[in-house]
């Protein structure tokens, strides 16, 4: 199977950065039904970024701002998924640097019967000529 990359929106907030933060957070989209693509999180300062890549931007906005959770404007990123296999991920590496495009951030996991997926940041200023590049 061919990778498929498609532009997906995010959005992040700050958290407390202290033990079962992110299991409270999980567990308040879990129990309104909230499904997610992807959750991402790293220190920030003395807090805590995290990126959640939902399923349904819609529905997940809308619980947030009933949740009162602060949340950043819409951004984008690039969802990768695939079979996974020594260099999987090199093609896409290749058509953003052929493009001239830097990437910003990236996170990759094995999922397990030989599928793996990833997720990547470029410069907001390069996301449509990257979008081009991966034919998202």
């Amino acid at each position: 199977m061919a990778e498929t990359v498609r532009e997906v929106p995010y959005y992040y907030i700050n958290a407390s950065n202290k033990p079962g933060e992110g299991a409270a957070l999980a567990e308040l989209f879990k129990d309104a039904g909230v499904s997610l693509l992807a959750m991402h999180a790293f220190p920030s300062r003395r807090r805590v970024q995290v990126d959640f890549v939902p399923e349904d931007a819609r529905a997940f906005t809308s619980f947030a701002r009933k949740a009162k959770l602060k949340l950043s404007p819409r951004k984008k990123a690039f969802l990768v998924e695939g079979t996974d296999r020594t260099g999987a991920l090199v093609p896409v590496f290749t058509k953003l640097a052929e493009a001239d495009i830097n990437i910003t951030a990236i996170t990759a996991i094995a999922a397990g019967k030989k599928r793996y997926g990833a997720i990547l940041w470029v410069n907001p200023k390069d996301q449509r000529r990257a979008k081009r590049a991966l034919g998202a």
